[in-house]
């Protein structure tokens, strides 16, 4: 065996037969929903569109998360692979990219650009609704395709020394062997809610807020509507007075015709309670605690300091370590030795809990001070050194 092809199978981890995935998979963004749903197919496009652009919720809460990752401070192991992490490519940071395409599409890929020595240059998030993969006879990924417009580029899974091309990150899906599940997905119908909500405040506001009801015909002596007057009027009413443009919107009304209001107004309604529960869905898709985006109402979290710390509890820390051990993973053939996680002494957020964690074991008399500096992630004291030197 020559020696590239001993560094790819050490690389590889060894051979053995894999079971075979399924190769007629379908993405989970091109597919419509199973059971003659009338629901259109989810689009990320138009997903993102209408929640990170158009939402202002949606859109504070992937931001709170995609930042408080990408700022998180990192382990000081090896000064190359830091840099390398930390370096922005064509304007982004990698690790904000990343948290943002994994909390909205479920998948990141990372392209990994060699010098001419072989070794990492520059990590680069691809656009994940551009990626599709290529499965082989197995249905295990051979090879990416990247597609822009009428532009195709297929990016094979190693190069030819059996190095890594592309990271691929992705959170679980329990039913896609390929691709991972967002949360842009799940939130897709609370987002339709709140913006739909503010879409018709702002409507009836425009048409002064009036309430709808009846039109009531006196018919008198006349008699009642003609056919055709009937069907105008009808005809009228869906074209003019109809929908979510036109809510509110004031009726002429001819002779003989009387409104009569009949249904709930605004404040019967409630919009602003439909608003701040789809609000709250929002935020829970994300994994935000309401309270951190201004939501009323919400009592779940004594204050903002626990709101903060179940933040980086519950969602900052399990999504970057997602993130830095994926690319951990991928580049472990360049870096075997060094590791990729965050610093918890540095997050001011958790200072209470580690404070704690330091009280309580420096009141820990039973243990020794080297077990003690191991419990808290430290390395072994130069005195304990040298003191087993001189036992020796």
């Amino acid at each position: 065996m020559s020696f590239l092809a001993t560094l790819a199978s050490a690389f590889k981890g060894g051979g053995g037969n894999r079971v075979p995935l399924a190769r007629s998979f379908q993405s989970p963004w091109a597919v419509a929903f199973d059971g003659g749903s009338p629901r259109a197919p989810f689009d990320y496009g138009r997903g993102v569109r209408r929640s990170f652009v158009e939402n202002p919720v949606a859109q504070r809460a992937v931001r709170i998360v995609a930042e408080g990752v990408g700022s998180a401070p990192l382990t000081p192991t090896d000064e190359a692979l830091s840099a390398l992490i930390r370096t922005s490519s064509a304007g982004q940071s990698l690790v904000e990219t990343l948290a943002m395409h994994l909390l909205l599409h479920g998948n990141g890929y990372v392209q990994i650009l060699k010098d001419g020595a072989g070794q990492p240059a520059e990590l680069f998030a691809l656009r994940p609704e551009r990626v599709s993969i290529v499965p082989g006879d197995d249905g295990w990924p051979a090879a990416y395709q990247y597609k822009l417009t009428e532009r195709t580029l297929t990016i094979p899974l190693e190069d030819e020394a059996g190095w890594p091309n592309i990271i691929h990150l992705k959170s679980v899906h329990p039913v896609d062997d390929h691709y991972g599940a967002g949360s842009l997905a799940a939130a897709d119908q609370a987002v339709a809610i709140h913006n739909a909500a503010s879409e018709w405040n702002r409507s009836l506001l425009e048409n002064a807020a009036r309430p709808s009801g009846a039109l009531v015909y006196d018919a008198g002596d006349s008699g009642g509507l003609t056919t055709d007057q009937f069907d105008r009027l009808k005809s009228e009413l869906a074209s003019a007075y109809a929908g979510q443009a036109n809510a509110g919107r004031p009726m002429l009304l001819e002779g003989g015709l009387d409104w009569k209001a009949m249904s709930m107004s605004p404040a019967d309604m409630d919009f602003a309670t439909l608003k701040a529960a789809a609000a709250r869905d929002i935020a829970l898709a994300f994994g935000v605690p309401p309270m951190l985006l201004g939501l009323p109402g919400d009592n779940t979290y004594a204050n903002y300091r626990e709101a903060n710390r179940a933040l980086w509890r519950l969602t900052l820390l399990p999504l970057a370590g997602k993130i830095l051990g994926g690319l951990q993973q991928g580049l472990s053939g360049w870096f075997g030795g060094a590791t990729l996680a965050v610093d918890l002494d540095q997050i001011s957020a958790l200072s209470e809990d580690r404070e704690r964690l330091w009280s309580q074991v420096s009141a820990a008399e039973f243990l020794s001070a080297d077990e003690k500096r191991a419990l808290l992630g430290l390395e072994p004291s130069s005195q304990s050194f040298s003191a087993k030197g001189d036992v020796q």
